[in-house]
């Protein structure tokens, strides 16, 4: 396209852009900027080691277990693999408060049967409850791009390596392993950076004292107050940037 039309499809490409990221960025930037030396540093150290820590772990325990579920669905493609498989990908359309309800009932029950019992501590008190949701809701996202990994590795790469006597666990780190580290980079960092983002069930079943960066921009938003908000919001934009950087970089070298 030249001339008139070249320009319109700029404006039409360049606008939301313009008014979905420039502009929301540089608003946010002129309070930050404004009262760089104010800004509560040390908490935000704080946001954001809670925020890596709880990210780094659920996303290794997630990608943990859509490598064993994805070698589970092409080893053995049975009727209960493929149930479990099909069980695990739901979890993503499953909004993060419903899945805090389903949590949380089952164990309010059981704390009205046994008092005694420390369930609701683990659940609620610690980093259990918290990663245990994040699994239920992520880790469809890692098997997504575990299971696409798969696809390109041939059947036939897997009939050879039988043939000569690898099998099982074997075959899993021998074959698929050296051609999934991709996939399993880019599962592991989609479900770090959605971990880093996702703000109702960290709300509710964050620990005590852990304030995460989502759950702070949150909080200092409600409030209006724009220009602390500013800071935790622009880092969660910029990790929300590492998938984009990723992508544009695997399509480059395709």
């Amino acid at each position: 396209l030249r001339g008139a039309r070249a320009a319109v499809v700029w404006v039409a490409c360049g606008l939301p852009i313009l008014f979905g990221f420039v502009l929301p960025v540089v608003f946010m930037l002129r309070p930050l900027l404004g009262g760089w030396e104010s800004l509560p540093w040390t908490q935000f150290v704080q946001w954001s080691g809670n925020s890596v820590r709880l990210a780094a772990l659920s996303a290794a325990v997630a990608t943990a277990l859509a490598l064993a579920l994805a070698f589970a669905a092409r080893a053995r493609p049975g009727f209960v693999t493929r149930f479990v498989v099909q069980l695990a990908s739901l979890g993503y359309a499953v909004p993060g408060a419903v899945i805090v309800v389903g949590l949380l009932l089952p164990v309010g029950w059981w704390m009205t049967a046994r008092p005694e019992s420390s369930v609701g501590y683990w659940i609620t008190a610690t980093a259990l409850g918290i990663v245990w949701a994040y699994l239920v809701r992520f880790t469809a996202v890692a098997l997504q791009s575990v299971q696409s990994g798969y696809a390109r590795i041939p059947a036939s790469l897997d009939d050879s390596a039988r043939m000569l006597g690898t099998t099982g666990l074997g075959l899993a780190l021998r074959v698929h392993w050296p051609l999934l580290r991709r996939s399993t980079a880019a599962a592991a960092l989609l479900v770090f950076v959605d971990v880093m983002k996702e703000l109702p069930a960290t709300l509710v079943l964050r620990p005590f004292n852990s304030d995460t960066l989502a759950v702070v921009t949150y909080q200092l938003a409600r409030d209006e107050r724009l220009g602390e908000a500013a800071l935790p919001a622009l880092t969660l934009v910029l990790v929300g940037l590492l998938p984009v950087i990723l992508l544009s970089r695997t399509l480059r070298q395709r």
